[in-house]
This record gives C-alpha cells, structure tokens and sequence, in this order.
C-alpha cells in the first residue's frame, strides 16, 4: 500500500509539472504571435547605414621608374670632374661629369684662330674687290676658307660637348661607380638616373578578368616598406597580348610618386577596385540563416510599444564586420543587433542600447580571391 501510495503522489506531481509546462508554452506562443501580454525581450539595436563597397581584383606586381637610364660616356678618356653624389636629385641638362679635354681645347683654339684669319682674308679681298684690284675669284676662296674654319670649330665643339656628359631628364642618380681620373669607354657605366615622380607598376592579371579592365580604373597598392601607407593610382594601358603560356595579361598602373617613398623594383601588393557603390550594410551577429534565405529583425512601433519583424535581405560583400545588403533595407532602418536568437517575428522588444555605422573608410574586401590570381616577381 505504502508503495501504490507514493507512485500515486509522483504521477500527481509529474502530471501538475506537465500542465505548468503546457500553460506556459501556449501562453507564450499567443503573446509571441501578436499578443502584447508577455514581457518585451531586450536587444541592442543597430542604425542602417551606408557604407562603401567595391568589386576588387588582386595582383602582386613590381615597381617601376617613370623614365630610367644608365648614363654612359660617348668616348674613350679620364675624368676630370665629377659634380654628383650618391642618391642626389638632378635637373635636366645638369653636368654629371667631365672628361679630360686638353688635347681638344688646344685644337679647338687653332680652329678658332683659323677662323679668325680667315674672316680677316675674306674682308681685305672685299675691300680689294670694291676697288676693283682684285678678281672675283679670289672672293669665292676667300669665302670658302671662312666655310671650312666654321666647320672645323663646329667639330671640335662638338667633340668637346661629348665629354661633358649631362642628365637627360630630371631625377635622382644612383650609386657612383666612378671616381675622378678613372678611365671610361663609350658603354661603360657612369651612373644610373630615374625620374620617379610617377612610378610605373606592372602586374599580370588572369585573362578571364579582361573584360573588366579598362584604363582609367582606380588601384591601390601597398609595400611591405610602408605597411600602414595606401598608394592611390589608375591603370594606364594594357598590353595588346596575352601570354600563351600564363595565359595572362600585363597591365600597367602609374602612381603619383610625390612623398617620393616609393622606389623601382619595389614588391607591391595590388588591388583593382571596380564598381565601388555606397550601400546598406549591417553586422554580421545581426544576420540569421535559414536554407538559402538570409533574414534580420526590424524594428518597428505599435500600440506605443516596440515589436520586431523578421525580413528576407540579399546579402552581397562583406568588409570585416560589416556585410552588404543588396536588397530588403535602407539606410536609417533599425534592426536587431545582438540577442537575435531570443526573438521571434511579431515579439514586443525593448531597446536597451542604439549603435550606429561607423564611418566607412572604403572597400577592403576581395570579391576574386587572391589564390586565383597570378603574381609577376
């Protein structure tokens, strides 16, 4: 009996519990479809706003000098005068060095003086012509031996002006190879010269992404040198071939290289952006997956209360925490940021903390994977 007694006093206890249970699930449900009865669940809303967003194509490509040179001499002899330093800006047409030119400064002023004699000669056979002593042959020599010292002078000028050797272009030099009293030949290094004002960037993109260059678009590339520095420019040309074997397109960029950081031969990170775009975007932990379809909760009012309702969204990029919303939201729209999973479409909310976007500072996600892409060392 005792037995019979205490499993009848279980059951009855069992069975209170399971009605309990029952009463408040059913309560619960009614106040979640539209019934205002229930407590509001607190959530942290979140303020909808634009943010920027862009296709990005991925590249490793290698700097290089707008214009470069390795000056070289036009002839055979010392140096007299070196006027340069290592890693020193030079203008156009600045005097890098000079080479001996004794033996042709001594031949240029027996040219000069020839000259000279010869322009005398020229004006007594005028004079002697004017009076009519002279016959106008000697006139037409006179005039021919003027021709002759002009020419030689101009020759010799223009040896000299080959071992003077300037900067063809505006930039900085490199490493000095050579010292005063060294022997150069035509060929032979001098020094190097780039103009790198602007530098050109070469890198090789995948031929299925040709369609989608053209000049014109905006890059950004990074060095490992300057970490923390974004280098702005365009893409300039495309080469007309694809290479056979890579089955790649060269693609050249220029940067404006003012701050002057930048150097050829430089390793630099690429990235084409296309179709940047201001657009919607909301936190990832605000984002819920069913299927394929991606939902949010919306924050609306009614009846002096705040309820949420769930919205289908289409989802596009994401750029660190923050995806893309390409269709279902607008900016200023508010909606569930945190405590998702404690709310159900229709259920009253309270709002207990308001965050807003922060302020974009432009596409960073990769919308090609970089493993896809082919570098050029």
């Amino acid at each position: 009996m005792k037995r019979a007694a205490t499993l009848i006093i279980v059951l009855g206890v069992f069975l209170a519990m399971t009605a309990i249970v029952i009463f408040r699930s059913i309560g619960g449900e009614e106040a979640g479809e539209g019934g205002w009865g229930g407590s509001a669940v607190p959530v942290a809303a979140y303020e909808v706003g634009a943010h920027e967003f862009a296709d990005i194509v991925e590249a490793l490509g290698t700097a290089r000098a707008n214009e470069t040179v390795t000056v070289t001499a036009r002839v055979s002899d010392t140096i007299s005068v070196v006027n340069f330093d290592s890693g020193q800006r030079v203008a156009e047409g600045d005097i890098l060095v000079e080479l001996t030119e004794t033996e042709e400064a001594a031949d240029l002023a027996e040219a000069r003086a020839t000259q000279r004699e010869a322009r005398r000669e020229l004006d007594r056979v005028e004079d002697l012509i004017d009076r009519g002593i002279a016959p106008r042959q000697r006139l037409d020599e006179a005039n021919a031996a003027v021709e002759r010292a002009a020419a030689r002078v101009n020759s010799i000028e223009a040896r000299l002006a080959d071992r003077i050797v300037r900067a063809p272009f505006a930039g900085m030099v490199g490493l000095r190879e050579v010292s005063v009293g060294s022997l150069v030949r035509p060929g032979d290094p001098i020094i190097t010269l780039d103009d790198t004002s602007t530098i050109k960037l070469d890198f090789s993109v995948p031929e299925r992404f040709l369609a989608a260059l053209e000049p014109g678009i905006s890059i950004a590339a990074r060095t490992s040198a300057y970490p923390d520095e974004i280098f702005v420019g365009e893409i300039a040309q495309i080469s007309s071939r694809i290479d056979p074997v890579t089955r790649t397109v060269t693609v050249r960029a220029e940067i404006d290289n003012e701050s002057g950081h930048l150097r050829p031969g430089q390793l630099m990170t690429i990235e084409i952006r296309r179709d940047i775009r201001n657009t919607p975007a909301v936190p990832g932990s605000a984002i819920t997956r069913y299927l394929d379809e991606s939902f949010v909760f919306v924050i609306g009012e009614r009846d002096g209360g705040q309820f949420v309702q769930q919205r289908v969204v289409e989802l596009g990029q994401r750029d660190g925490n923050l995806v893309e919303i390409t269709d279902g939201l607008s900016p200023g729209d508010m909606i569930v940021a945190e405590g998702v999973h404690r709310v159900r479409s229709q259920m009253p909310v309270t709002v207990t903390e308001t965050r807003s976007a922060p302020a974009s500072q432009g596409a960073t996600t990769s919308a090609i994977p970089s493993s896809n892409l082919t570098s050029q060392p």
